[in-house]
Formats: C-alpha cells, structure tokens, sequence
C-alpha cells in the first residue's frame, strides 16, 4: 500500500511500534503473577480466599474503570489517556513488590486499572489512525499481547529463581511498562497539535439483543481467558508437573495462540457469519479441558496448545465490535457496554472456579463449570455471529478522520 504525499512514514512507524509496545504490556502483569502465584502465596501465607481473588482482581478493574476511559477520552484525548494508564501499569507493578499482602492486593489493583484504561483506548488510538485497516492492526496488537503475556508466563519463574526472590520475578515487568511509557510520550505531545474527533455514543443498546449476544460472549471468553492465565499452571502442578514446566506450559498455550490470534480477526471480517468461527474455537478450549479432565499427563502440551489457539476467540469478539456496528457510534456503544458488562459478568469467574478448587479437594468440579461455559460461548457466539448491526435503525452518521491525521491505513 503506498504512502500519501503528506503522510510521514517514520511517523507513522513510530505511532505503529508505540501502538504494539502498549499491547506488549496489557497481560504481563498478570500472566507474571499466575506462574508465580503458588510462591507468592506461600511466602506471604495467603488463604485460598485471598488467592482468588487476586486472580479476580483483573477482570474486576476491567468491568469497573474500563468506563473510565470514555471520561478521559473526553477530558484529555486517548493519547494522554493511554499515558495515564502506562503510569499506573508502572506504578502498581512496582508497588505490589514492596511489602507484604496488603502492597500485592493494592499494586495488584492499580496495575489492573491501568490495563483497564488502555484496554478501551488502544482501540479509540487504532480507529483514529487506522480507520480501514482496524481488522489487520487488531489482529496485530492482539497477537503482541499474546506473545507478552507468554514471555511473562515463561521468564516469571526463572528470573525469580535466578534473582533468589519473587519479587524479582513480578517486579522486573515494572521497567518493560516504564520503556512503553517513555515511548508513547512524544504520541502525546503530537497529539495536542492537532484536534482529533470525539466518538460519542449516542444511542442505547440495553433492550438491543444483538449487544447481549456479543456482551455474553465476551464475558464467556473472558472467565475462560483469565481462568488459564491466573490457574492453568496450577492445574498442571496439581496434575504432578514441577512449577518451572507449568510456567512453560502456561508460555506454550499463550504463545500457540500468537498466529491464530492474528489471522482469526482476518477471517471474521471475510465472513459473512462468524457462528461457525467461534464455536470451531470454542470446541478446542472444550476439548483441551477434557482432556486437563481426564487425562492432564498423557498430552499436556496438546492440551496447552488447543487452549492457546481456541482463546482467539478474544480479537475475533474484538472485531465484532466493527462488524456488528454500521457506525462509529455504533460500535463505541457496543465496545463500552461489551466490555464494562462483559468483564463485570466474568469477574467472579476465576475466583468460582479456585474455590471449587479448595472446597471440593481437585479441580473435577471447576472443569465441569468450565464445559458449561464453553457451551454458553457457543451459544451465543452463533447469537453474536449473525449478520446486522446493532445501529441498524440510526442514519448513517459516522466521525471522520481529518486529513491531517490520516495514515497508509486511510483510503
């Protein structure tokens, strides 16, 4: 694709490699925690109560500061809303190494309001730049999220063994946040030169049953995600591997789903239904719990591998947000009330599935849960999957990207 005139490749570039150095660091701090979490939590003798809801937190801070977003989108800009949610992302990775459990809960806390924030303006940053290559860039930044969240899963263990203490291993992620920050700085000062568009909701899509259908299925995939990433290397340990291969384990299923998370976005939006697409997806999540069911020691890492692969399912609930919407308002609505409900629905997810862990002995009960959940994905992945749009009745009314914004994704 050539580069207009007026567009400034290096520029350009550097937005693009700013844009994937946030994904980057959207999943680490969490990933880095779950392959810790059993050290952790000895060293700082947390209850199981405790544990789980560690392993909640993130999904929790999603529901509920995921709308904060669209209060700084409109006070500052996305630019400077993303640079307020790397500072956090810092500021509580490094706080949850500096004491005991109190630090951890509330370092915990603030790195996930971090995500949380950025979670709902990378995507603003990608339309305003990007507006007709939103499938391919988020297909992108979803597989750069995927790959941060395996390098954290498999370097957690390691660096803190090597550095002789978890706090090394969780805090050492607080400087990949810092070098993201310190790069997307200049974005924000680019940015305040020029004024881009607000995309403002302006309908409601409470009674709209297409939005539920695609609100279920994001908070379905969304236990499913932060289950495998704060529990699977659990599962494994509890199944007879040693904590370093479960760590290795996690790594593998992140990082399985590195080129599905890529080219999945690409083929639903070639599809004229995505119903098939994301219960192909699903069957292999169903199946991979089967299997850590019935028989975790005799294939762990096929298991590991068609986890990774059917949790595409996320970047193609991503790209639903377009699809499903035939204007930027549209699709704004959708994304907010997807996500802040979506992630308020799964929040109690990960902390169901670890106290049926503790109160029944094994993990029978929670993977029976899991298969229930996956064929609610189903379900409402063929739901979401259909043809139309949510804003179907409104007059075609969209925000254009002014000309001097416009990038190589512009047509």
């Amino acid at each position: 694709m050539s580069l207009p005139s007026r567009v400034d490749p290096v520029r350009v570039g550097w937005l693009l490699a700013g844009i994937l150095l946030i994904a980057l660091n959207l999943r680490i701090g969490i990933t880095s925690l779950g392959s810790l979490l059993a050290e952790v939590s000895d060293a700082n003798d947390l209850s199981p109560l405790t544990g789980g809801l560690i392993s909640s937190l993130p999904v929790a801070c999603f529901a509920v500061v995921g709308p904060v977003a669209l209060i700084l989108l409109r006070r500052i800009g996305s630019h400077q809303g993303i640079a307020v949610a790397l500072a956090a992302l810092t500021a509580g990775l490094a706080l949850r190494v500096t004491g005991g459990s109190t630090s951890l809960l509330l370092g915990t806390l603030v790195a996930c309001s971090g995500i949380a924030l950025a979670n709902v303006l990378l995507p603003a940053v990608v339309k305003e730049h990007f507006p007709t290559a939103v499938g391919r860039i988020t297909g992108t930044y979803s597989a750069v999220l995927s790959i941060g969240a395996a390098l954290a899963a498999a370097s957690a263990v390691p660096i803190a063994h090597a550095a002789g203490s978890w706090r090394v291993g969780l805090g050492a992620w607080a400087l990949v946040a810092a070098v993201a920050l310190v790069a997307w700085l200049p974005h924000c000062t680019a940015a305040r030169r020029r004024a881009a568009p607000a995309v403002r909701p302006r309908i409601s899509l409470w009674r709209n049953g297409r939005a539920w259908a695609v609100t279920v299925l994001f908070a379905c995939q969304s236990v499913v995600a932060y289950v495998v990433m704060s529990w699977l290397p659990s599962m494994y340990v509890d199944a007879g591997f040693d904590q370093r291969t479960s760590g290795l384990l996690l790594a593998c299923s992140i990082s399985a789903g590195v080129p599905i998370y890529f080219l999945a976005p690409v083929l639903a939006g070639r599809l004229r239904s995505q119903g098939h697409l994301i219960g192909g997806l699903t069957v292999l999540v169903g199946a991979a719990f089967t299997g850590l069911w019935l028989a975790p020691q005799q294939a762990p890492w096929l298991w590991a591998v068609m986890l990774g692969a059917g949790g595409a399912v996320f970047p193609v609930t991503l790209t639903l947000f377009a699809l499903r919407a035939r204007t930027a308002a549209g699709t704004a609505a959708l994304s907010s009330m997807a996500q802040s409900v979506g992630y308020l629905l799964a929040a109690g997810g990960p902390q169901l599935v670890a106290w049926l862990r503790f109160s029944t002995g094994s993990w029978e009960t929670s993977y029976a849960l899991l298969l229930v959940v996956c064929g609610v994905q189903i379900t409402f992945g063929y739901l979401a999957g259909r043809p139309g749009h949510v804003d179907a009745d409104l007059s075609a009314s969209d925000v254009a990207v002014p000309e001097a914004v416009r990038t190589p994704g512009d047509r």
